[in-house]
């Protein structure tokens, strides 16, 4: 499933985890589809992280399984390829330098991750812990009184009430958080700090890629407090003094530091190039409508810090095998079992198997910026993902999205009922795999999905935990929807199904604009809109999907961290201007909360 560092998946998960037995068998079934999760989730593979040699070998095996079925291989000999980053790293224009000191990389000093690569000399302000908010029950604003404007700004890492895990200054004191406060009080750098209550070990942090997300516009760099001691020696304070005066005093008064730091940040970007796999099962007829049945073979390789994995501090393969070798396996499955109904079906199929899903959903939204079949002859998306954990007397088969099209419910239903399969129903499109990104193309979607577990985004989601008897029996039955779905005269009438329950935004601040972000945009600056929830405040206040959020109340919103950054700063009832880009015009729309 995707990994994004705004974890709506971790939630579903928590809610659907359900406890099963340790091990279902020693070794795996011998059934077709129990040969393909076998393969794609062996060790040979490596964890297919996109990219990477595993990661091919697994779009080649599918590939080809889809030529032996006989389907027709579309883009580039059933292979759309697409570039992706898989990691970050320091370059070689990195220093550090001030009076009488020169640091050392990694040693005295680290850029960080989402750090622009400049340079910059200016003077030091410290402004403590960097938060600036004001909400019903509490303000505070370290920048109140001070010009930070065109020079650096010292930033503790961490809040004033460390353990306190429902502290008011938690959704403010994350990094990201604190750059962007400093860049709207016009601040030219960012060095963080870590005083000895937040880190005793002084740590600099790793440098590793977080997938999807933009660049700060200035350079971000944090040093160890021997340094800043340094730094701060004219000043007759030390980190731990200061850390200790801010703990305890609210009103801590920023302080200039007479010491011009000059320092470079230079991150280094590595791009891999990755595909979706694609084949077409042509139906007996002239028909040009088609319905699209997907699932991601991508996982997370050997795992580590940024990768998604729950295990970040262990090396190991991570083979997926539910995750997803069991949707690319009954993927493959519907492929042979439909091709031998060809003669039976009115639309056409077009199987898509994803890459880079895992990275935020990248492959399936490259597929819908770059269709290899006109989208408008597209009825419908089955999406495939984690199909190995049905249990008839313990696990129902959920299927999300049965909303999205008039009348659809009631055939899931008929299906299920006639398959006596333990189905759970819900309306709702957008979810935590690949046919979101078909819903916010307003596609009617289905998406299938057995359950969490806790061997999830570890290394030991392994064939030898699956159900397969389980899955086949999905599979079985599903081919027999999926035909009634081909073979339906009545038109598949779309219509918007958004989230009963709050969002992940909503829950975590007190407002919302009722939208669903596209994640994977790249090359703009700003938030795109994949989908606007009805009669939520975007929506009726104009906003469409394609729209481009740039600011909110006149303050720039470059990515997802600025635009939830500044959804902290309102509140319920409040009225706010909110810039969009739509055809590459500007508009300013107004909108209640």
């Amino acid at each position: 499933m995707k990994n994004i560092i705004i974890s709506v998946l971790t939630i579903l998960l928590v809610w659907n985890c359900t406890v099963q037995p340790e091990l279902i068998s020693e070794k795996p079934s011998p059934s077709k589809l129990g040969k393909h999760i076998a393969y794609l989730a062996s060790d040979e593979l490596t964890g297919r992280k996109p990219g990477t040699a595993g990661g091919m070998m697994a779009a080649e095996y599918i590939r080809d399984q889809f030529q032996k079925y006989g389907l027709v291989l579309l883009a580039e000999e059933g292979f759309q390829q697409f570039s992706v980053i898989t990691d970050v790293e320091a370059g070689q224009n990195n220093r550090l330098e001030f009076t009488g000191y020169s640091g050392t990389i990694a040693e005295d000093f680290t850029p960080l991750s989402f750090s622009a690569s400049s340079e910059l000399s200016a003077p030091v302000v410290c402004v403590g812990y960097g938060i600036e908010f004001n909400t019903d029950s509490l303000s505070h604003n370290d920048y109140e009184n001070v010009v930070v404007k065109d020079s650096w700004v010292l930033v503790f890492r961490g809040d004033p009430e460390l353990d306190d895990p429902k502290s008011p200054y938690l959704p403010f004191s994350s990094l990201r958080s604190k750059v962007i406060t400093a860049v709207d009080n016009d601040a030219a750098g960012v060095i963080f700090v870590s005083g000895p209550e937040f880190d005793k070990q002084d740590d600099l942090i790793d440098l590793h890629y977080e997938g999807g997300l933009k660049s700060a516009a200035i350079p971000v760099i944090q040093i160890k407090r021997s340094v800043a001691d340094s730094l701060l020696l004219n000043s007759g304070k030390t980190v731990a003094d200061l850390e200790q005066e801010l703990n305890q005093n609210r009103d801590f008064k920023p302080l200039a530091i007479d010491v011009i730091v000059s320092a470079a940040v230079e991150i280094s970007k590595t791009k891999a190039q990755t595909r979706n796999v694609i084949g077409l099962l042509s139906a007996n007829s002239e028909n040009e409508e088609y319905i699209i049945i997907g699932a991601h073979y991508d996982h997370l390789g050997m795992g580590g810090v940024g990768s998604g994995s729950r295990r970040p501090d262990t090396l190991a393969i991570h083979n997926g095998a539910d995750d997803n070798a069991s949707g690319s396996a009954g993927l493959l499955r519907l492929a042979e079992l439909l091709s031998a109904r060809r003669d039976q079906l009115t639309r056409n199929i077009l199987f898509i198997s994803f890459g880079a899903e895992e990275m935020g959903l990248l492959g399936s939204k490259h597929y819908i910026s770059e269709p290899v079949i006109d989208l408008a002859g597209a009825v419908m998306m089955v999406n495939l993902d984690m199909l190995g954990n049905y249990y008839t007397d313990s696990t129902s088969l959920s299927i999300g999205g049965t909303g999205t099209a008039i009348g659809l419910a009631d055939i899931i239903t008929g299906w299920s009922e006639s398959a006596q399969l333990s189905v759970s129903q819900s309306p709702e499109g957008y979810g935590p795999s690949d046919h979101a990104s078909f819903y916010g193309s307003d596609l009617p979607v289905l998406f299938f999905f057995t359950g969490a577990h806790d061997r999830y985004h570890t290394p030991f989601d392994d064939v030898e935990y699956l159900n397969i008897a389980g899955e086949e029996l999905i599979i079985d039955n599903l081919v027999d929807l999926i035909q009634q779905l081909a073979n339906n005269r009545d038109e598949l009438v779309f219509q918007e199904a958004g989230p009963k329950t709050r969002t992940s935004y909503r829950r975590r601040f007190k407002v919302t604009l009722g939208i669903m972000p596209d994640h994977a945009a790249e090359g703009i600056t700003g938030l795109r809109i994949d989908l606007t929830i009805p009669e939520r405040p975007a929506a009726i206040a104009g906003m469409k999907k394609g729209d481009i959020i740039v600011a909110m109340e006149g303050k720039p919103v470059g990515d997802i961290y600025e635009y939830m950054h500044r959804l902290s700063e309102f509140k319920v009832g409040q009225r706010i201007s909110v810039e969009i880009m739509r055809d590459g015009k500007k508009h300013i729309l107004i909108v209640d909360l």
